[in-house]
């Protein structure tokens, strides 16, 4: 989840996509007023407990006819965003093996121009298999623009993209009506992404009590045909070329409070067995470390918290 800067459009691109709005807003089988959003959780400062905050997403509280998913109407926003989205991040590993535990880590992880990351993630053991992973995670809006990106990210990895569908009760492309500030109770989201061990999809969940968003099916990889070997959670931001590098998080570098700094929290992953565990052997990394910074800490309010953000300087609290 994260946020997109916007580019103006010339006449002639703006004529285009009134064009291409006739196109793709279909006749609907049926028409709902909904708030898009999903129940969140405010994480309450000094302790491990939350209270739900939630908006129902639909008024009447029914979902869509059966047979039906369903689908937000694309506006011309929708189509700006598209239009701006960042490359395909190149994530490659050129890796070594250090000789005393057989770890495998990357030494040049990133090799896509205009990503940034602020990461924690496994350490890169041979034989890793996750069949998933999870995090609640704070919910911030850093100010981009310009064709910019900025994010938090759940990422489970085998070296294949992968792709989203959903179900019947929650709205595609979702946004968020509330977001964290500084020195305030945060808010938050959570997170999962699970492999279905009878047929080899991937699921994505949403909420505390696991909503299922829906699937990437097994046949569309060609590595993620059974187990995730790697697994990171924290920031991401993107800037095309010639454009300064976005505030990531909370636009500080984080100062070990949740409060003030943008999160992680609860991250867990899967084991080839289905049992979900902390994963106690991890590593950060940060490929600008003068912008963006992570802290990966245990133990942290009863969780394993990842703590990122940047460039802004550090503070007292």
């Amino acid at each position: 989840m994260g946020v997109q800067g916007e580019t103006k459009l010339s006449k002639l691109e703006d004529i285009e996509m009134e064009k291409q709005l006739k196109l793709l807003n279909k006749p609907a089988v049926k028409t709902i007023e909904m708030k898009p959003t999903l129940a969140r959780t405010k994480q309450n400062a000094g302790n491990s407990s939350t209270s739900s905050s939630s908006s129902r997403i639909w008024r009447n509280g029914k979902g869509c006819p059966f047979g039906t998913v369903p689908i937000r109407r694309i506006t011309k926003d929708d189509l700006i965003r598209q239009k701006n989205m960042p490359p395909p991040e190149d994530v490659t590993f050129d890796t070594q093996l250090t000789n005393n535990n057989s770890v495998s880590e990357p030494t040049g992880m990133y090799g896509s121009s205009g990503y940034k990351v602020a990461i924690a993630r496994t350490k890169n053991y041979p034989d890793n298999k996750f069949s998933g992973a999870g995090m609640a995670a704070s919910i911030w809006n850093p100010p981009v623009k310009d064709g910019q990106h900025s994010a938090c990210r759940l990422k489970i990895q085998k070296g294949s993209d992968i792709l989203q569908a959903v179900n019947t009760e929650v709205p595609l492309d979702k946004t968020f009506q509330r977001n964290s500030q500084r020195g305030e109770t945060s808010w938050e989201d959570t997170m999962a992404i699970a492999r279905d061990q009878a047929k080899g999809n991937w699921w994505l969940f949403m909420e505390e009590n696991h909503i299922q968003i829906g699937f990437w099916p097994q046949r569309i990889f060609t590595e993620l045909t059974s187990f995730a070997t790697n697994v990171e959670w924290g920031g991401v931001v993107y800037s095309p070329p010639g454009v300064p590098e976005p505030p990531m998080g909370s636009n500080f570098f984080p100062v070990l409070d949740s409060d003030y700094d943008a999160y992680c929290r609860a991250i867990t992953v899967t084991n080839d067995k289905g049992e979900t565990i902390d994963p106690t052997e991890t590593t950060t990394f940060v490929n600008n470390p003068d912008m963006y910074f992570v802290f990966d800490v245990h133990n942290f309010k009863h969780h394993h918290f990842v703590l990122y953000g940047g460039p802004g300087d550090q503070i007292q609290v």
